[in-house]
């Protein structure tokens, strides 16, 4: 089994674009209305925006964190106190089982954590 989709509610999906374009540091795909996706290493992260895509119901932040692990953090934070400051959570620090990290929220309040790819603890 392989994970290969995960979703990100968003409530305005051209906002969403260019947030995760400024972010990711990639253009992704637009592949209807309301998604674009990003191929983050053979995972596609899916901006969704339920109404532009013609649904009847409104996104609902993600309750929990994305995890991506990047091989430019520092670039990372950059990018996001670039675009809004107030956005990050937490910056870089290492965490106890040696991950370093840097907590964040979208626009949209989706919480995420970018984790150095030297540092990913798998367990």
């Amino acid at each position: 089994m392989k994970l290969y989709r995960v979703i990100i509610p968003v409530s305005n999906i051209e906002l969403a674009t260019e947030f995760y374009q400024k972010i990711l540091s990639m253009e992704g795909n637009r592949v209807s209305d309301g998604r674009h996706y990003f191929d983050c290493g053979g995972t596609i992260l899916a901006c969704f925006d339920p109404k532009a895509d013609g649904d009847e119901f409104d996104a609902r932040q993600n309750p929990d964190h994305i995890y991506l692990s990047t091989a430019n953090l520092d670039e990372i934070l950059t990018n996001i106190k670039n675009w809004d400051a107030s956005l990050i959570v937490d910056p870089i620090n290492t965490q106890p089982w040696g991950e370093k990290t840097l907590y964040a929220k979208d626009p949209f309040g989706n919480p995420l954590c970018f984790v150095d790819e030297k540092t990913v603890f798998k367990g």
